[in-house]
C-alpha cells in the first residue's frame, strides 16, 4: 500500500473511531525503524548475519586484494613481456575478475535474502507484541507510519521493552 493510501486509511479509521464513540480515543504510535534498530532480537539477528557471512566476506576481500595486486603487476611488467604472454595474463585476469564479480553478486544476494528472512522474523514478533499491547491496554488504534506523532502516543519504547523481555 502506498503511503498516501495508508494515510487515508488511517484518517478514515480515526474518523470512524471518533464518530463511533464520544469517549476518549486511545491511539498509539510505534516507530518500526527504531524497533528494528534497538530491540535485542533485531541486534541478535544482525550479529547472527555478520557471523554467518564474515568468512565469505573475508575470502572475497582477500581475492579482491590479490586480483588488484596481479593487475598492478601486469601493468608494471606489461611493457617487458612478450605479446603472447601479456595477452595470456590479461585473459586470465579477465576471467578472475568476472569470477570475482560473480562471487560478489552472489554474496550480496545471499546476504539480502538472509537479512530479509531475519527482519521478517523480528517484524512478526514485534507485530505480536504490538497486538498484545493493543488488546491488554485497550487501544482503539495503533499506527506505525505517520508524519508526526507526539511523545504522549509513542509506545515504541514499550514495544522494545516487551521484545527485549522475550514476550
Amino acid at each position: 500500500m502506498t503511503k498516501l493510501l495508508k494515510f487515508f486509511a488511517a484518517a478514515a479509521a480515526v474518523s470512524f473511531a471518533l464518530g463511533a464513540s464520544a469517549q476518549e480515543l486511545k491511539i498509539g504510535y510505534v516507530n518500526g525503524e527504531r524497533v528494528l534498530r534497538e530491540a535485542t532480537p533485531a541486534k541478535a539477528a544482525q550479529a547472527k548475519l555478520e557471523a554467518e557471512f564474515k568468512k565469505r566476506e573475508g575470502e572475497l576481500n582477500d581475492t579482491g586484494n590479490k586480483l588488484r595486486t596481479a593487475l598492478e603487476k601486469l601493468e608494471k611488467d606489461g611493457p617487458t613481456l612478450a605479446e603472447a604472454e601479456r595477452s595470456r595474463r590479461q585473459r586470465d585476469l579477465g576471467e578472475q575478475q568476472r569470477d570475482f564479480e560473480r562471487k560478489r553478486r552472489e554474496l550480496v544476494e545471499d546476504l539480502n535474502q538472509r537479512k530479509n528472512e531475519e527482519l521478517a522474523a523480528v517484524t512478526e514478533r514485534a507485530s505480536r507484541v504490538i497486538k498484545q499491547i493493543f488488546e491488554q491496554e485497550k487501544y482503539d488504534l495503533i499506527l506505525q507510519e505517520v508524519v508526526f506523532a507526539g511523545p504522549r502516543v509513542d509506545i515504541t519504547k514499550k514495544v522494545i521493552d516487551a521484545l527485549n523481555a522475550g514476550k
